[in-house]
């Protein structure tokens, strides 16, 4: 197999978001754009990756070396156009030898499978492989006019067509592949003889064809390379994530309530045999184990759910929770960075956050880890059957020895034993008389008013 590099263009500015955040760092499924367009082309067997970004994003490129290190980096110093976006990673891929795929940093639904028939053409002859696609509104589109063999002979932009040009229903979607050598000889052919004075990408389709160079498309789904300009079009793209990640889990067997009321992120993993009810959120980093049940309105991130664990309705689990078989974490419960053992129970309105719960422990109504002192974080271990009373306060860093009891309404600052019980409590005072009193005086100095 050829050898396979990919351009990634990322330098827009992308004004018409109109967000302070770049447009290629807006998320979808919870993942930013650039790292899923990243994604898709590491999966089509892509050994090197350039992504061009402009000095105008820093944040771009702290993503992109981070990532994929600073050599991944190439810079557009102006925003000249699309054609000298992806001539700025010559530089990059000089020693490189093999097929470059350009595409846009902006199209997160695109799939390995989109790409692949361009490295199938390409290793079956074609010179200049392209990715097209039908719209369902192709006013603004460039139209890819074919020969009577198949192969593209121009790319016919909306103004300057044909009515019969504008009849053409299959649109360039501004990604292709070529020979590394011949792909960057064709860009630097480009030139910017237009309105806006700009070097475009699809120029070079025109510099193939004259050179007698085959040159081929590929019909994507609109959807696939749908890119996200807009706020709209993100959220439509989100829409359409959604969409599928629901009919996945849907076939894999697990059961939703009203499974268009549940969203995902791009790394959900939910066992078959799980039950999701409504209006359940899971952000990135959450996996749920077989006959788990996430009940309505809970919100997870960071946790591990394991099978048989019951939780909500409207509980939340943050970093680092992890819910033990058979467990409860019920409404208005919130865990951080928490092992929760199996059959633990904490049934509603506690904060856990830092330490341990152990198996078969109970954690009382209103209970509380008071693990931050606005410094630094404190671990707050719960021992195995220990019985946590109601509005407990547990100051951390403290250690419940296994089966022991806390009366409610403790403050407990130290450890306590295994079997023990510990209260903390001022003594509880009663003045014999003091409601009547006070309520006669009230009323007599009410009636004088």
């Amino acid at each position: 197999m050829t050898a396979r590099a990919a351009v990634i263009m990322a330098a827009g500015q992308g004004t018409r978001m109109k967000s302070p955040l770049p447009k290629v760092l807006h998320k979808v499924g919870g993942r930013a754009i650039l790292d899923r367009v990243i994604d898709t082309v590491e999966a089509s067997g892509c050994e090197k990756i350039v992504v061009v970004v402009g000095n105008h994003s820093p944040a771009v490129r702290q993503l992109v070396e981070a990532r994929l290190g600073k050599a991944a980096v190439a810079v557009q110093d102006q925003p000249l156009g699309t054609a000298h976006a992806a001539l700025a990673a010559r530089d990059a891929l000089t020693d490189f030898e093999g097929d470059v795929l350009v595409l846009n940093g902006d199209c997160p639904l695109l799939a390995p499978q989109d790409l692949a028939p361009l490295f199938a053409m390409r290793e079956a002859g074609v010179a200049l492989a392209m990715l097209a696609f039908e719209p369902a509104d192709a006013l603004l589109y460039g139209r890819v006019i074919r020969g009577a063999d198949g192969h593209v002979l121009r790319i016919a932009e909306p103004k300057d067509a044909t009515p019969e040009e504008l009849a053409v229903k299959i649109c360039n979607a501004g990604m292709m592949a070529a020979d590394r050598r011949r792909l960057f000889d064709w860009l630097a052919k480009v030139d910017n003889n237009n309105a806006k004075q700009e070097f475009y990408l699809t120029d070079i389709v025109g510099i193939a064809v004259a050179e007698e160079a085959f040159v081929k498309a590929a019909v994507a789904p609109e959807n696939a390379v749908m890119g996200t300009d807009t706020a709209m079009q993100l959220s439509q793209a989100e829409a359409i994530f959604q969409q599928r990640r629901r009919a996945h889990f849907l076939a894999e067997g697990v059961q939703m309530l009203a499974p268009e009321s549940v969203h995902f992120s791009w790394d959900t993993q939910i066992a078959a045999g799980a039950q999701i009810e409504q209006f359940v959120v899971f952000a990135p980093g959450v996996s749920v184990e077989t006959g788990a049940v996430i009940r309505a309105f809970s919100h997870l991130e960071g946790a591990k759910v394991m099978a048989g664990a019951l939780i909500g309705p409207y509980a939340r689990l943050r970093p680092g929770a992890e819910i033990g078989e058979d467990a409860h974490i019920g409404n208005f419960v919130e865990v951080k960075k928490v092992k929760v053992g199996a059959g633990a129970k904490a049934n509603h309105l506690a904060y856990l956050g830092d330490g341990s719960v152990g198996p078969k422990a109970n954690i009382g109504a209103g209970t509380i880890f008071c693990n931050y002192d606005g410094f630094d974080k404190f671990e707050t271990h719960v021992g195995e059957g220990a019985f946590i009373g109601s509005n407990s306060a547990l100051v951390a860093p403290v250690k419940i020895g296994a089966g022991a009891y806390t009366g409610s309404g403790s403050v407990i600052t130290r450890d306590v034993a295994p079997d023990a019980l510990a209260l903390e409590r001022g003594p509880q005072v009663e003045k014999e008389g003091w409601a009547a009193r006070f309520r006669a005086a009230k009323l007599a100095k009410k009636a004088k008013k």
